[in-house]
């Protein structure tokens, strides 16, 4: 998360940090692949199961 996200960013106010973590939880979860779930997302690994 912190190379990823906070490392990358810059943040205003608290508001643009918590809709910009709401965004990328929704992608790290949702869109980004990891290797130790075989390459699938977490929603698509836990619907395999």
């Amino acid at each position: 998360m912190k190379t990823e996200f906070i490392y990358q960013e810059n943040f205003t106010n608290f508001q643009e940090l918590n809709l910009k973590l709401a965004e990328y939880v929704y992608w790290y979860n949702n869109l980004r692949i990891h290797g130790s779930l075989g390459y699938k997302t977490p929603v698509e690994y836990r619907k395999a199961e």
